[in-house]
């Protein structure tokens, strides 16, 4: 007698029904796929905040000033790094994506060392930056 499609999935019931991350092992790949998804996210905030900053650009010397202050602060400089941290990272995952399109960089080891070093690149490229920056003004948004 065969087995019933009901007896069948009964049989499974104890397992998920969809994968759930802590039933798999952390990789580079998968938290760097996570990460595109939070900066892509990230980046829509952090175009409000650009869009504030050019509006009081454009609304002349008191609005801008009022912008000035907040980006001068401990917490408008970590919006900022991170605005800029985001958008480098979500740009090199990007890139990595097109890589991916074309057939590149599919084996385990290799994507796992290229999501690692978008990573590093980021944090890199986002504390040159402001490094630039402050090297040159003092202070971001003046």
């Amino acid at each position: 007698m065969a087995e019933s499609p009901q007896s069948h999935s009964a049989g499974r019931r104890s397992r998920p029904l969809s994968p759930f991350t802590s039933i798999y092992r952390w990789t580079p790949t998968m938290a760097a796929s996570i990460t595109h998804r939070i900066t892509g996210m990230g980046l829509f905030f952090g175009t409000i905040f650009l869009a504030w900053w050019l509006i009081a650009a454009a609304a002349g010397p008191e609005a801008y000033e009022t912008f000035a202050n907040l980006a001068v602060t401990p917490l408008g400089q970590l919006i900022l790094f991170l605005c800029a941290l985001g958008l480098i990272y979500h740009l090199l995952s990007g890139l990595r994506h097109l890589v991916w399109d074309v057939g590149h960089g599919f084996t385990p080891a290799k994507a796992n060392t290229w999501s690692v070093l978008i990573f590093l690149a980021a944090i890199l490229g986002a504390a040159g930056l402001f490094w630039l920056v402050y090297s040159q003004k003092g202070f971001m948004p003046l």
